[in-house]
């Protein structure tokens, strides 16, 4: 550490964006390109804010990032300008750094000592510092494929080429086993590719790592539903582990709403999928919001990227509902006291852009028009409450006062319920957790002798830094069924979780 008080002469400051009036046009990234010496020195000054503390909550698995990644190791590394070693100690515990670089919502951040309390200037941008490594990697030539010193003869199957399907093929890989990637869409990326919009992570960054795996010696097998086109006998016949990475997409829905059925209302994928198809060159997509009212039902991620899909659609109006109150601008130390996650109001790039976002209101019914389409919203405001008894919880109104808004598009952003049924689960002769969810062992095995599973399978709907984590973790386990012991670093246990106020 050169500089034990660089947080106090320096702001911390984020990567400029492009304007908006230009950003709403189109489905590139929304940050600006700066040239490689700027973007540098910047990134180094910002690096420079890191106190290399002698407890580094931002890499603790509990409490900041799950993957273990060395931050301040690679933030002094990029103050002083070492950029390649910076890129070895960064992908040293991280596959996919240009994907939690751009996408993750960085709960190392979080867990910085600088967010102790906001008179420090905020926490070092380690996102920021993170992906401009991986950009720099890529421009210098630094990222190789890592061929694996000998086969193992061993063979392996993993469905679903998320990002913890990746991470652990690309590990099980460089171990030296013969592993191919089961994807059951046209093309390979899962959420990355058709859930993720191009204007958060442009799909060449994940077409350049995917080129990487090719080379190392992943094999991939796209168009393919494991159990339909192949079926569960073949798979066991020709592969000695499985992994099952096949994500939780099964999305939630509410029914009880008067009017639900009306034409014009969506789940956000019913949205997001078609956009992101049409940016891939497939077409116009089923679901455009052009020309429409667009109502977003669902405060998260999943309705922010539904927010910014329908701007660069043409919309007329984006409006974003959320049942909760809105959060504070700051960490409120009782309920989410530091290294925690806080409890926050999270403006995303595209609340900037246009539209409105309202708060503790849910949708007491939807209108319809005479072709049996939804034209309107009726609106009021509501509480939350839960039982203590039951954890339950129950949306409770608080005013006779009803608010009417135009409505020509609905999207349902409200959360995931767990893996899709099929036919796969069925056949291996797997039962769904209460949680929607694939359980396993400690070892990462299912009640499938020789079946793994990892990501969102696993863990319920969660963030690309989890998902990599665990596949990584599956990596470890499944190396060491096949030969009797692993190398491969293991970040996350299954059964661990993020510190959390209970």
């Amino acid at each position: 550490m050169a500089d034990p008080t660089g947080f106090m002469k320096y702001e911390r400051s984020e990567p400029p964006k492009r304007p908006k009036s230009e950003r709403v046009h189109d489905w590139h990234e929304v940050y600006a390109d700066q040239g490689q010496e700027q973007r540098n020195e910047a990134v180094r000054t910002q690096a420079t804010r890191c106190m290399d503390c002698g407890i580094p909550f931002c890499h603790s698995g509990s409490a900041g990032c799950p993957l273990g990644n060395l931050i301040p190791e690679w933030n002094d590394l990029v103050r002083r300008g070492d950029w390649e070693e910076a890129s070895e100690r960064l992908h040293a515990t991280n596959n996919f750094p240009e994907f939690t670089g751009k996408l993750c919502p960085a709960p190392c951040e979080a867990g910085c000592t600088l967010s102790i309390s906001p008179l420090s200037g905020g926490p070092v941008t380690i996102k920021r510092i993170e992906e401009t490594i991986s950009a720099q990697a890529w421009e210098s030539g630094y990222v190789q494929p890592a061929m694996a010193a000998e086969s193992t003869g061993r063979q392996v199957a993993v469905v679903g080429s998320g990002p913890a399907g990746l991470a652990a093929a690309q590990q099980l890989t460089r171990a030296g086993h013969d592993v191919t990637v089961f994807e059951r869409d046209d093309r390979l990326g899962g959420l990355l590719r058709y859930g993720i919009p191009e204007f958060k992570m442009e799909k060449k960054v994940l077409d350049r790592r995917l080129a990487q795996l090719r080379k190392e010696g992943t094999k991939f097998v796209t168009g393919c539903e494991v159990g339909v086109d192949i079926t569960v006998e073949e798979l066991r016949e020709r592969y000695d582990a499985v992994v099952l990475a096949v994500g939780a997409l099964r999305g939630r829905d509410d029914r009880t709403t008067p009017g639900r059925d009306l034409g014009g209302i969506h789940l956000a994928m019913e949205h997001l999928v078609p956009a992101n198809r049409q940016c891939e060159g497939d077409g116009p997509p089923e679901v455009d919001a052009k020309g429409k009212h667009v109502v977003i039902i669902g405060g998260g991620d999943t309705g922010a990227d539904c927010y910014g899909t329908a701007i660069r659609q043409g919309a007329v109006s984006v409006t974003q509902l959320d049942q909760y109150p809105q959060p504070p601008t700051t960490r409120d130390d009782e309920r989410s006291p530091w290294p925690t996650w806080p409890y926050i109001l999270r403006t995303y790039p595209v609340h900037e852009e246009f539209g409105e976002r309202k708060f503790a209101v849910a949708v007491k019914r939807f209108l319809g028009d005479e072709d049996g389409n939804v034209r309107a919203i009726e609106l009021h405001t509501v509480r939350v409450e839960k039982d203590p008894e039951t954890g339950r919880r129950e949306v409770v109104p608080t005013s006779d006062h009803v608010e009417e808004l135009p409505a020509d598009l609905v999207l349902y952003a409200i959360g995931f319920e767990g893996v899709e049924h099929m036919r796969l689960i069925d056949d291996l002769g797997l039962r769904l957790s209460k949680r929607g969810t694939i359980s396993c062992g400690p070892d990462w095995q299912t009640e499938a002798p020789g079946v793994f599973v990892c990501g969102d399978a696993h863990r319920g709907a969660s963030l690309v830094v989890w998902a990599i984590a665990e596949g990584r973790s599956v990596a470890a386990a499944v190396d060491a069924y096949l030969t009797g012991a692993s190398d491969l670093p293991s970040p996350v246990h299954p059964t661990a979780l993020p510190l959390a106020v209970v």
